[in-house]
């Protein structure tokens, strides 16, 4: 239907305009732009009509919203194919968990012995290699007893070559009192012809009776000499032995000194504390001057090139969870690097049996918790050794349990043994 609009213009006569009725209503509320007359059709005017504004561009904007709606649908339509491939290839066979962390073989760093702290040449969140000084005892005390130990070694050395001087003297008397014996058996046997002879001698009357008593006598204290001789001979020769007793007791107090004087040094070494391993220094808790026990923690010391990842998985994903397949850490703290690690183990235990108060499911009501089974993720060295990785950092850990999806037979083999 049409509604017919007269304009005057001058002295122009009647015009009438053709007015959709779906338009009608704004074109009452709007007044007619002047100007020249716009023609339905493009490059023309009907005779007798003004042109309106707004009647050509409104199908073009239609035109347009179509063309907007429809890409926007083919969008779609295309995101959801590619999550739906993503899904079919990828998606389903991957497990993922959130609750998982950066973790390593930290090192706490303690005195071994007691002592006032001489100077801490390290500072929280420092590099340091094997060897490093990380702090210093006062020293004074265990040096003056390394040099008493090491005088008391001295001491007994020399009491045990003084003993030794002694056996050798002592040998020489066994061999005096044997050169002894020799002379008081010639003698005996020099004694024992005159007796002999005497004995003769008074049977023929030839010799007096005193002759033969002195010979007697004199063959009696030969006797005796030789016995004498031969006991001296026992006498010096058990002195020997008792000599080579003390001897060895000696050399016994002089290996207990010894290790007296090992002791002492080594307490004395344990007077400058040092890294045992490359790390970074952290929760330094000692300054200058303090005093330490044995046994008191000074610092820590973290492995930044030996971390690896904690992945506390459920039980009801475990299923599938193989040694040696790939892992995706997606590190929160980094969110531009995405890093590639294998499943290295599995924790023997959930991690409620090792808390401090297991619980236990045999009394009271129950109630049914799935349990997490920590998982442990090998971080390539490569990736350790740029240090981005923190101890303690949360992480997002996705394993790929295709068959197919193993790491590479030709990268490193972790530490430990990948056994389930």
């Amino acid at each position: 239907m049409y509604r017919n609009r007269q304009k005057e213009s001058g002295n122009s006569p009647l015009q009438i305009v053709s007015i959709p009725k779906d338009d009608a209503a704004d074109h009452l509320a709007d007044p007619v732009a002047p100007g020249p007359a716009v023609a339905e059709a493009p490059g023309q005017l009907k005779p007798g009509e003004a042109a309106v504004p707004g009647l050509a561009a409104r199908p073009r904007r239609r035109s347009r919203r179509t063309l907007a709606l429809g890409a926007l649908l083919v969008l779609a339509v295309a995101v959801a194919a590619w999550f739906g491939v993503d899904w079919l290839i990828v998606g389903r066979f991957t497990v993922s968990t959130d609750d998982a962390y950066v973790q390593a073989y930290n090192t706490t760093l303690a005195a071994k012995i007691s002592g006032y702290i001489a100077s801490v040449p390290v500072v929280d969140n420092m590099q340091v290699h094997t060897g490093d000084v990380i702090a210093v005892i006062d020293d004074g005390d265990y040096r003056l007893a390394v040099d008493s130990a090491h005088a008391k070694v001295m001491t007994q050395q020399a009491t045990i070559a003084r003993i030794g001087h002694q056996i050798t003297a002592q040998e020489a008397a066994v061999e005096q009192a044997r050169t002894q014996l020799v002379s008081a058996q010639a003698a005996a046997t020099r004694t024992e012809l005159e007796l002999t002879r005497q004995n003769m001698l008074v049977a023929r009357d030839a010799s007096s009776r005193q002759l033969l008593e002195q010979a007697q006598a004199s063959r009696d204290q030969a006797v005796a000499a030789v016995n004498g001789a031969q006991a001296a001979i026992d006498s010096a020769a058990a002195n020997v032995e008792v000599l080579k007793g003390q001897q060895q007791e000696a050399v016994g107090t002089l290996e207990e000194l010894k290790t007296a004087l090992a002791k002492a040094e080594r307490d004395l070494s344990f007077t400058v504390i040092r890294a045992p391993m490359d790390g970074v220094i952290g929760n330094r808790a000692v300054q200058t001057g303090d005093f330490v026990q044995t046994g008191q923690r000074l610092a820590s010391l973290v492995p930044l090139d030996d971390v690896y990842v904690t992945a506390n998985f459920k039980e009801t994903q475990l299923a599938r969870l193989r040694p040696g397949q790939l892992a995706v850490i997606a590190v929160d703290a980094l969110p531009e690097h995405s890093i590639q690690g294998v499943v290295e183990s599995f924790s023997p235990a959930s991690g409620a049996v090792f808390s401090l108060l297991p619980p236990d499911n045999a009394t009271g009501n129950f109630t049914k918790i799935v349990q997490r089974l920590p998982v442990r993720i090998h971080v390539p060295l490569a990736v350790a050794q740029e240090g981005l990785l923190r101890p303690g950092m949360s992480v997002v850990v996705s394993v790929n349990t295709k068959a197919s999806a193993v790491a590479d037979k030709a990268a490193p083999v972790p530490r430990s043994a990948a056994a389930r």
